[in-house]
């Protein structure tokens, strides 16, 4: 897979996806946003892999919109827009319903649209020096698109906030806040993401995929049909092939040989 904006590298069965575009601290324009899709969606159909660790190469993470991209936009009539955010809105649900589980490894400064790529990842890891902020709000726009990821991570009063003032917070802020997951020195960070990747691997790939339809069922059911969705997942899962191994081989205190596809 070539890429103008990012690179892809698969290594046994872990893809690493690295925003390219060190120059302009990762920022989005459409190319970035066609090619993230793009490289999720085949990845997620892609038995040879097991996890999605997405990265930033330079400095930054993510730092939003592209400033040339944004010029264009000046000129951008009404349904131009929404077809543009439309762009946007595929690439996060791309990447948040994605079948494998991703990890970001967030190495450095996210804004705008870029905590947008943080909230879809499945677990966050970060170091001490990044800074994030929702910096719409400077621009006289809204960070519309990402607060539908976002939402399940913050509370209401949070977001209120911090999309009011478009202020500037930390990791340890972040993580407080619920956007990072875990937060560790610089030198720790390698090392903190392959041990998320060694607990991924040891749980069931399906029942990873369910797992993240199951916590997108609990947003889009109400209360009702999401517990019959429950009671009908579960006795699914049970007597599927992964469940019935999984089942079998902790009763027989052995380490279950999940069957990747």
């Amino acid at each position: 897979m070539n890429y103008q904006t990012l690179t892809c590298e698969i290594h046994q069965d872990v893809a690493t996806v690295t925003l390219n575009r060190p120059e302009v601290h990762n920022a989005f324009n459409e190319v970035l946003i066609q090619e993230l899709t793009s490289c999720f969606t085949t990845l997620g159909a892609d038995p040879a892999v097991a996890v999605i660790v997405l990265t930033g190469q330079g400095a930054s993470f993510c730092a939003g919109a592209d400033l040339t991209w944004m010029k264009r936009m000046v000129h951008y009539s009404k349904k131009e827009n929404r077809d543009d955010s439309k762009l946007l809105l595929q690439m996060y649900e791309t990447i948040a319903s994605c079948p494998k589980p991703v990890i970001g490894r967030i190495h450095g400064h996210a804004f705008g649209g870029g905590i947008g790529l943080l909230a879809v990842c499945d677990i966050t890891v970060g170091v001490p020096e990044m800074k994030c902020a929702f910096s719409e709000i400077k621009l006289g726009i809204i960070p519309a698109v990402i607060s539908t990821f976002v939402a399940p991570r913050l509370r209401p009063a949070d977001m209120r906030r911090l999309f009011i003032t478009g202020e500037r917070f930390d990791a340890a802020m972040a993580q407080k806040l619920g956007l990072l997951d875990l937060v560790v020195p610089a030198e720790s960070l390698d090392a903190t993401v392959q041990a998320c990747v060694d607990q991924v691997r040891s749980s069931g790939p399906t029942a990873i995929k369910e797992v993240k339809q199951l916590i997108k069922k609990y947003f889009e059911l109400d209360r009702r049909h999401y517990q019959e969705f429950t009671v009908e997942k579960i006795a699914e899962l049970r007597v599927s092939p992964e469940g019935q191994e999984g089942i079998t081989a902790f009763l027989e205190k052995r380490k279950p040989n999940w069957k990747r596809s």
